[in-house]
């Protein structure tokens, strides 16, 4: 049977849900490159970290943060991915605004070049007028992500190469995160 993979992404049609900024240090200085959770590779501990709320709402068990779009998951949430793939991902201790419970940022430590160009709806390159000649031939927009999956081994988590946006995840940790009844996240078939 054929592997099945997902684009995991947060649900914005849940009610009252709410919204988190960047994390910062605990003693409230910024992080130097809030980017570095979403990059596919392993990073080093970052050490104690908070997130401020830009809204408050219910507590969801996967949504991610403002600037950096880092994954934020619930204990529970978390559980799942170091049960079912461990040597995928890195878990953080978080600390939310307004919450007691303990919250996890969630780092894909795996990338894979994997993008199906020709199957994806909508592949935008930067482009020398675009006026960012650092990012010219890369990916500039995806819409309708599908991927080639013969290009994935072993891996249950990762990010596409060259398209941050995206945390995929396998059917099999996809199934566990619905039988936990998450809250938050939403599952597109790539």
């Amino acid at each position: 049977m054929e592997r099945r993979f997902f684009d995991l992404c947060i649900d914005v049609y849940v009610p009252g849900r709410r919204y988190f900024k960047t994390p910062i240090h605990l003693d409230g200085q910024p992080l130097d490159n809030p980017w570095v959770f979403t990059r596919g590779t392993p990073v080093p501990d970052p050490g104690p970290l908070r997130i401020p709320l830009s809204r408050p709402g219910n507590p969801l068990d996967f949504t991610s943060t403002g600037v950096g779009v880092t994954t934020v998951l619930s204990t529970r949430a978390a559980e799942v991915f170091r049960a079912l793939a461990p040597n995928d991902v890195q878990l953080f201790p978080v600390q939310v605004e307004g919450q007691n419970e303990p919250y996890f940022l969630l780092v894909a430590a795996r990338t894979v070049r994997c993008i199906d160009e020709v199957a994806t709806e909508e592949v935008q390159f930067w482009r020398p007028e675009d006026g960012q000649p650092e990012k010219v031939g890369e990916y500039r927009d995806i819409g309708g992500l599908r991927i080639d999956k013969g290009k994935v081994v072993d891996e249950r988590v990762f990010r596409p190469w060259g398209w941050r946006p995206a945390l995929i995840v396998d059917g099999e940790l996809k199934d566990a995160l619905e039988q936990t009844g998450i809250v938050g996240g939403q599952f597109f078939e790539v």
